[in-house]
């Protein structure tokens, strides 16, 4: 994972002195142009790296800095721990690496470091919706999360309009490119859609976070009362084996394969919130997939066929 290779990356500078991209690459076992990213993505993010051009040149850290990281300044290790954290919340490895890490810095820069390490949880199962792009407020909010400073959101809520709300930043998910807050507010935790966050104001009122929070434990938890509120309508379905990572993208983690079939053929459960949101996803791929039931579904599907029937027949 990547937070394993940032790790690796700043480690050998440490005790080599200088280090170019093929080498870092044969010593990681991957390509030159994903070492010399590594190596950018460092330098970008603030981590004491330079590259030095020409003959006998390479990549190395400003001043030297040792092994037991006392080189590096609090920025440039919270930096660090930011670049590596979301890909440690899917990797015990890289979860392995950056504990590691934390016992080689200056005590007094770990507190930046593991709130750093823990400000981002990535949670790859999508509600079926489309990727999007980073919202800009991002880098925003998880500075915010790192220095435990409250914040004030100016928050667009569909069909309740717009509002404006101090809140405590707990942490923050990227789930499939849809990113959300955690955060507490004086009626509890509270999750907001950070593409809905028109604008953020930090403060130096310090934050208040539970003590022995666990921001991967809260996700799941938030994810279980969002499910359960979502009157999900389930279809079973017959598909080639070949399109059910299609399936997949479109639904999320509401597609469930059930059984193998002859044939090359699988069994397969989907779910949205309505019977023409089902319809709506599996309209597309044709006599492709069968739909098996229920019925409601099978008649939304009719609907649509012979609209578009009317419309283009």
């Amino acid at each position: 994972m990547r937070a394993d290779r940032l790790v690796a990356a700043l480690l050998l500078m440490q005790t080599r002195g200088r280090i170019t991209a093929a080498q870092l690459a044969d010593e990681l076992e991957v390509s030159v142009a994903t070492a010399r990213r590594d190596l950018e993505a460092l330098s970008t993010a603030g981590v004491p790296v330079y590259p030095q051009p020409g003959r006998g040149g390479g990549w190395q850290l400003v001043g030297g800095a040792r092994t037991d990281l006392t080189g590096l300044t609090s920025s440039e290790a919270r930096a660090l721990f930011l670049l590596a954290g979301p890909a440690a919340s899917r990797d015990p490895g890289a979860r392995s690496a950056l504990r590691k890490l934390v016992g080689a810095l200056p005590a007094p820069f770990r507190a930046d470091a593991e709130a750093a390490a823990a400000a981002v949880v990535v949670d790859t199962a999508g509600w079926g919706e489309r990727s999007r792009t980073r919202p800009p407020l991002v880098d925003t909010l998880q500075d915010a999360v790192v220095r435990r400073r409250k914040v004030t959101l100016d928050y667009v809520s569909p069909g309740r309009g717009r509002s404006r709300r101090l809140v405590d930043p707990w942490g923050l998910v990227d789930k499939d490119d849809v990113w959300y807050l955690v955060a507490g507010t004086d009626k509890g935790r509270r999750t907001f859609r950070v593409d809905r966050i028109a604008g953020v104001t930090l403060s130096e009122e310090a934050a208040e976070r539970p003590a022995e929070l666990e921001l991967e434990r809260v996700w799941e938890s938030v994810v279980a009362e969002m499910e359960e509120r979502r009157s999900l309508v389930p279809a079973t379905v017959l598909t080639d084996a070949r399109l059910l990572p299609v399936l997949r993208d479109r639904f999320g983690r509401h597609c469930e394969q059930l059984e193998e079939l002859d044939g090359g053929r699988v069994r397969v459960r989907v779910a949205a919130h309505l019977p023409v949101g089902v319809a709506q996803e599996l309209a597309g791929f044709g006599g492709a997939v069968d739909v098996v039931e229920p019925e409601e579904v099978r008649a939304e599907l009719a609907r649509l066929g012979a609209e578009l029937l009317e419309r283009y027949g």
